[in-house]
C-alpha cells in the first residue's frame, strides 16, 4: 500500500519527461512507517503544505516526505508528500512546485501506474478517466486497480493543475473496503484548498 504514496511525488513529473527517470521519491516499503495509523473512528486532521498554503483534510496526523528532485534541464523541483495508512489503505496527497501547464494530464496518471510498477508493484491500471475543471483549475480523475500478493487493490487519483503546483490525492486498499475507501477519497479531495 505504501508504495503508492512512496512513488506519487516523482512519478508524474518523470513520465512527461520533465524529470528523469529514477524514483526520487522511492523508498524502502516503510516509507510512512512511523505515521500514524488512525482507528474507524477518527478526527480528520486539516494538513497543510507550509511552503504553498495548499491544505486538505487527512484521516490523522500525516507523515511527511520533501524532496529535491533534479529535472532534465539541469534545474530541480521542490515536492512533499503528505500521507498515512489506515486501516482501508493508504492516503495522502502531494504537491510539486511546478506549473500544472508542465505536463499533460494523462502524462501525470500514466506515470503514476508505470512508477508503480517500476518500484516494485504489480501492473497498476487506471480506468474511469474522467477530465473537468474544478474552481478554474484542469483536473483529472482516475480509478486504480492492481493485484498484490493475490489480493485485489483499488483506488483513486486526483491530479489538479494549478498556476504554480501540481497537487496529486491518492488513496489505495484492498478491494473489500472499497465503499469506505471511496469516501476517504471523496472527503480528500473535496477538501483541498489551493490559494
Amino acid at each position: 500500500m505504501q508504495r503508492l504514496l512512496m512513488l506519487s511525488a516523482s512519478a508524474a513529473l518523470a513520465a512527461g519527461g520533465v524529470l528523469p527517470s529514477t524514483p526520487a521519491f522511492s523508498a524502502p516499503p516503510a516509507a510512512y512507517a512511523g505515521a500514524e495509523t488512525t482507528a474507524p473512528a477518527v478526527d480528520w486532521v486539516k494538513t497543510t503544505d507550509p511552503p504553498s498554503g495548499i491544505t486538505a483534510e487527512l484521516p490523522g496526523k500525516a507523515h511527511v516526505r520533501n524532496a529535491s528532485i533534479p529535472t532534465a534541464g539541469g534545474g530541480t523541483v521542490e515536492g512533499r508528500s503528505y500521507g498515512l495508512e489506515v486501516p482501508e489503505g493508504a492516503i495522502g496527497f502531494t504537491v510539486h512546485d511546478i506549473p500544472g501547464d508542465q505536463l499533460s494530464l494523462d502524462e501525470a496518471v500514466q506515470g503514476l501506474t508505470d512508477k508503480y510498477e517500476e518500484l516494485g508493484g504489480a501492473p497498476l491500471t487506471s480506468t474511469d478517466v474522467k477530465k473537468k475543471t474544478v474552481d478554474g483549475r484542469r483536473v483529472i480523475d482516475a480509478r486504480l486497480s492492481t493485484v498484490e500478493h493475490d489480493q485485489r487493490l483499488v483506488g483513486w487519483v486526483r491530479v489538479i493543475a494549478d498556476d504554480d503546483h501540481l497537487v496529486q490525492a491518492l488513496t489505495l486498499g484492498p478491494e473489500d473496503g472499497e465503499k469506505t475507501l471511496k469516501e476517504m477519497h471523496e472527503r480528500l479531495v473535496d477538501s483541498i484548498r489551493i490559494p
